[in-house]
């Protein structure tokens, strides 16, 4: 049985279809006093998928409560946005590992049953888990979307050292260059990138990231790249988390398009991951 959290009803839906099971019906509600409240309405089955991304503290609380109503079954459970991911490490006394701090709260309904996750930013978090743990790749659809787009010379760049990996894969499915870009961030929303040399002249140019989030650092990306001759700069990330103006960011600073997965449900997600977490699940 499939239960779609409130964050992830439509790729549930997806998933449930392409795996041909039973998907739950689910009621959310909000109590007049801001508590969150869920109830499952279907009779549940032995082994249960639950898939609900954490974009908001409250999806956070939805999670803990279908893990709660599923307690005592066999558990698939499927984050494919992982909110705080980004909050793996302590830089200063005092501070929390929140990444860490949310696992060791899903640990204990997870005792007979297994996570996935899809593209999680910081891979250390998997260590805190105490149950078997995948972490899904979504580049290869959004290659092959990109792939589908008819693009010319096509050169796929990293806005940082940290995707490379990302942009390799990506371009040994697309069959064209990979490079990066020299990024230094001077604070938590002030980042400058070096004028490193690319070879983007007259090149349709694709920058390929496991999220988007203020835009503001994929916006200084493009405009750069613009500045040195591409053709096209198209955007293609695992995760649309477009905080406010965002979009607007991206798309005045010259990009021809955004493409994203549906880990979270933004208008510009149209490439599924639901075949990814499908083939998890069967196996």
């Amino acid at each position: 049985m499939i239960i779609g959290g409130p964050a992830s009803q439509l790729l549930a839906g997806r998933v449930a279809t392409t795996l041909n099971e039973t998907l739950a019906l689910c009621d959310y509600k909000t109590f007049p006093d801001g508590e969150s409240y869920s109830q499952i309405v279907t009779q549940l089955d032995d082994e249960i998928a639950i898939i609900q991304s954490t974009p908001t503290d409250r999806d956070l609380v939805y999670l803990l409560q279908l893990l709660d109503i599923c307690r005592g079954r066999r558990v698939s459970l499927v984050i494919p946005y992982f909110g705080y991911a980004r909050q793996d490490k302590i830089f200063k006394p005092g501070e929390p590992m929140t990444a860490r701090a949310l696992a060791t709260a899903l640990n204990p309904f997870l005792q007979n049953g297994s996570v996935h996750l899809v593209n999680i930013h910081a891979p250390s978090i998997m260590a805190h888990f105490q149950c078997p743990i995948d972490n899904l790749d979504a580049t290869a659809l959004l290659a092959e979307r990109v792939g589908s787009m008819g693009l010319v010379d096509t050169v796929v760049i990293s806005p940082d050292k940290g995707a490379v990996a990302m942009a390799k894969t990506a371009a040994a499915c697309l069959g064209c260059d990979s490079d990066y870009l020299q990024k230094t961030r001077l604070s938590g929303t002030e980042v400058s990138m070096a004028p490193k040399e690319v070879a983007v002249k007259g090149r349709d140019v694709v920058i390929f990231d496991d999220m988007i989030a203020t835009g503001g650092t994929m916006a200084m990306a493009i405009s750069f790249l613009r500045q040195q001759g591409a053709r096209r700069v198209f955007l293609a990330a695992v995760h649309p988390v477009l905080t406010g103006s965002a979009i607007l960011k991206l798309y005045r600073s010259g990009v021809e398009a955004v493409v994203a997965t549906d880990t979270l449900d933004k208008g510009v997600s149209t490439v599924s991951v639901a075949p990814l977490i499908a083939k998890a699940l069967r196996s």
